[in-house]
Formats: structure tokens, sequence, C-alpha cells
């Protein structure tokens, strides 16, 4: 199929457009949200098309949009006249409602629920299109299913080019995030997708109103989508998204702890703190942030980085809405870098004493985040399970339990095999010790104190404070490791050989600890708490 391009402000492209969707076709129509995939909502076959367009999920409720308040009755079972109230003071605009339907709507737009979703677009082009067809327009967003909402014509053509008959062209859209969408089926009034108009503007009109918790997380087993934007993952670039939470400071101290392959996702005027960024509005104003997001997520792809990490906006007014597509773009992947504590890193080379540092912090109430333990409990993660048995072999794991002395003889071969097994295991690390972390700030935890040999090559060292490393000499080292693992010298040397030198641990840190001599280490930190070091 070849897809017309038409620009809406040529003569005769708005009827050319009306023509095709009376005829069954499909339009990419310019809204004031985002471009909607257009068409005739009362033709069920034409309405498949979308789904097989867009290669969206079935059970995916359509919007249907109109150009007049009289073309609503016959669309309903009964309009709720509280839709009225609605309409004077958000309609034309982007506000979608929930009403029950009429049996004159088919079952392929609501996806067999027994509601219809209807709201009418304030961009002139989109409600001239509606007016021209003579029909009402199932429309939603018009990108490939799970990709970011399309903001300009030229983001639709590179995911439905050659699948749709149509794209009309009328510029970017005003708004950039999809309509609010509220049900008037439930008591009170439920929103179930943030967007342009507020939930404290829809107080004002409806009362008392619901804020369904599917806004704030996934939907639960078996839960049905009673909205558009309420599936699992949605808006998503093919980089892993991940959302951050904190300062700019804590971000930027995050992002540089991790090496290479990422792109920051950031507010105007932080990009050039980083090697690859992408902007989004200005961090105080949630209106340019949600015209600019999406844009931004596509924009991710463009860098041909594996992950991006995007600065957390404040989720109060239209900011909820920009918050949830990005938790929905991140699979709901949220770090938090806001501690009640401080954070404190200990490291240092295998053997040197961390353990027994460790203890001694803990007797004046600090936290230790053991990251061997946590280790134990990433690899029970079967992504994380089936990229280790790519990497190592399938044999490292015996019914079911990781030979974990066999993946260490293999991992520690070389500096490239070591690196390997940190990218596999790091990213479920980091995120099990950050939820940690928070715990021991609740349960009264003076700091926190994460214990892991290699944390100056993990994204952890960018939640520290400051970071401490122990040392002790290599002979000393050898001894130790030895007794604690039962291995013979071989294995120990090996082990010490995937490390770095001392001078490594001693230049990265901001305070060394030599746990050598019997009581040497006790002084040493009994001074640091003393004179407040930390």
């Amino acid at each position: 199929m070849k897809t017309r391009y038409l620009n809406a402000e040529d003569p005769g492209a708005v009827n050319e457009a009306a023509e095709i969707l009376r005829n069954g076709g499909l339009v990419a129509v310019p809204t004031e949200t985002v471009y909607g995939l257009a068409a005739n909502a009362l033709d069920g076959k034409a309405v498949s098309r979308i789904f097989e367009a867009k290669g969206r999920p079935q059970d995916n409720p359509l919007i249907v949009h109109v150009s007049s308040l009289e073309e609503i009755p016959p669309l309903v079972r009964k309009v709720d006249p509280r839709v009225y109230d609605l309409a004077e003071a958000f309609w034309p605009g982007p506000l979608t409602v929930i009403m029950k339907k009429s049996e004159l709507i088919p079952d392929e737009v609501c996806a067999g629920l027994d509601t219809v979703a209807i709201r009418m677009p304030s961009h002139p082009v989109a409600r001239a299109v509606i007016k021209a067809s003579g029909v009402p327009l199932a429309a939603p967003s018009a990108n490939a299913s799970g990709k970011p909402s399309p903001t300009r014509a030229s983001h639709v053509r590179d995911d439905l080019d050659g699948k749709i008959e149509c794209i009309l062209d009328a510029g970017e859209c005003s708004i950039g995030v999809e309509s609010t969408v509220i049900t008037l089926v439930t008591d009170p009034p439920n929103l179930l997708r943030p967007g342009g108009v507020t939930p404290e503007e829809l107080e004002t009109v409806l009362g008392k109103i619901n804020i369904s918790h599917a806004v704030y997380e996934s939907l639960g087993e078996g839960e049905k989508a009673q909205s558009p934007g309420m599936k699992y993952k949605h808006y998503a670039p093919a980089a892993k998204v991940t959302l951050i939470k904190g300062s700019f400071d804590k971000y930027e101290k995050y992002l540089k702890a991790h090496k290479t392959g990422i792109c920051a996702v950031c507010f105007e005027g932080e990009g050039k703190h980083f090697p690859v960024s992408v902007e989004y509005g200005r961090a105080d104003d949630s209106l340019t942030q949600a015209r600019s997001i999406f844009d931004a997520l596509r924009k991710v792809d463009e860098t041909g980085c594996d992950e991006a990490f995007v600065r957390c906006p404040c989720a109060d007014g239209v900011g909820l809405a920009v918050y949830n597509r990005l938790l929905r773009s991140s699979a709901f992947r949220v770090t938090d870098l806001d501690f009640s504590i401080p954070v404190y890193g200990i490291t240092g080379q295998t053997g040197a004493g961390k353990s027994t540092v460790c203890s001694l912090f803990e007797k004046a109430g600090f936290h230790t985040v053991d990251t061997d333990l946590i280790a134990r409990e990433a690899v029970r993660n079967p992504e994380v399970i089936e990229n280790l048995k790519k990497a190592f072999g399938s044999d490292i794991f015996s019914d079911g339990e990781l030979n974990r002395r066999e993946l260490a003889r293999r991992a520690f071969e070389s500096e490239e095999k070591t690196n390997l097994l940190n990218s596999i295991t790091h990213p479920v690390i980091t995120e099990l010790a950050i939820k940690e972390i928070h715990e021991a700030g609740k349960n009264g935890a003076k700091a926190a104190l994460i214990d892991a040999p290699v944390l100056l090559e993990s994204p952890l060292a960018g939640v520290c404070d400051k970071i401490i490393c122990v040392t002790a000499d290599r002979d000393t080292r050898l001894q130790r490791i030895m007794q604690r693992d039962g291995i013979g010298i071989e294995d120990a040397e090996l082990r010490i050989k995937a490390q770095r030198g001392e001078e490594y641990y001693t230049s990265h840190s901001d305070i060394e600890i030599r746990n050598v001599k019997p009581g040497e280490a006790v002084l040493q930190v009994e001074n640091i708490l003393k004179e407040k070091l930390l």
C-alpha cells in the first residue's frame, strides 16, 4: 500500500481525507494531543484495520471522536447530564468521557466492554475532518503499538508508512500527551488516564473523583483495561528506559557511574553535562515537558544507546500525565535516589577484610548492604539466569542451582569475561541494593554501607556520598581468601589476579582503612567516627 501524504493547508486535503474515511480507509489525523489513527467508528471492519496497522492488542479500547455535542446521544445508552457541565468547561479539548455505549458502537471499538470513550478534540483540522466525513471517528495514537506516541506527521510516517491510506500533516501537536480519561459509570467518577485536563480541574466540575491505581502501577493479573493507556508497557523506545527520582546532582553522579551506551533524558540546559543526551522541557514547566516528551523518547533511539535514564518530572497537574507516560515507557522501572540516610561505599581487593570493617561500623548504627548476598538473590532472576547461561554455558546451573565456584572460575579467566559477568548482574544488584537502602532508613539506621568488591565499576558508586577502601598486603589477602573460601592457592591467585591493583582503589576512594595487624582497623574506624570524616 502506498500511503498518501497530505498537507492540511492544501485546498481539498480535508475532504480527501474524509472520503478515505467514509470508504473504510485509515487516516492519521492531527489533534491537539497527538496524531490519531482514525477510522469510521461505526464500521467494525474499518476499526479492525486500526489494530492490524498498529499491531495493537485487541483488548485495548479506542476513543471515539466527535465534532459537536449533538453527535453524542446516538453513541450512548443515555447521556450523563454531567457531560454537559464537562463540555462547557473543557470541550473542545483534551478530555475523554466514558459512558455506557449504545448498540450503534461496534464491539471492535470498545474491546468487548459495555462502555464507550468519547471526546471532542479542539484541533481545527481534526474537527473539520470529522464534520466532513459525517461519521464519528475511532482513533488511538497513530504509532506502532508500544512505541512513543506521534506528535509530528514524520513520527507517523516512521511507524506506519505503507500500512495506512493517508497521513494528514498539520504540524506539531500543541499539548503532546494524550487526553485525560474519566469514567462516569463509577461513583465517584474514576480518572483512568491523566492528561491535559488535571484532576484538580475535573473536581471543580464533578466534585470528588478517584484516581485509578493503574495511573501509578500496572494492571493486576486478569484486570481488564477500561481505557486506552492502561496496558503494562506503552510509549517506549527500543532502548531500555529507567525513570530516576532525585536532585540533578544525584542524577548526574549516578549516570556518570555508568560507563557507556547510555543516554541522559533530562531537562533543558542539563544535557551539556553528559556525553549523550536528549532534553525534554523545562524543569519547572510541565506543559513544556508534555509537549516534548514523546519526541524526546523517539530521539533516544537515534542516539544508538542501549539505555535511557530519564529525569523524573513533578507528578502534579499536567506533570502527572508526563509521569504516567514515563512509568509505562519504563515498564515501571523507577530508581529513587532520594535517600533518608547518608550512603557510603566500602570496597577493596578481595581478602582485605571489608567484612571486618563493616562490622565495626555496624556497632555504630550503620547498616551494611552486602552485595555478595544480594548477588545470590540476583542470580535467581529469570532474565539473569538466561543471560548467564548464554555467556558462560548452561552447565553452570545444575538442578536449577548456580554453581557459583564454577561461574567464578570462568568469569575471572579474563577482564573481558569479568566485565561480561558484571554487565549481566550489576543492574539487578543495583536495583536490590537501592531498595535495601530505603528500607534501612525506614528502620532507623544512621547510614548505609554498600559492601561491594567491584563497587568502583558498578553504578552503585554513583549513589555513594563517600567511598572507603580497605587495603592489605598481597600475602595477607592470599591467606585470608584460602581460609575463608576453602580453596587452594591456584584458585585464590586467580581471584587476586582478576582484580585491579591497590593503587586503583586508593586513588578512587575518599578514605583508606589499612587492615593488616590485629586491631589496626578498629582504631581507624573509631577515629573516622570521632572526627566525623563521614
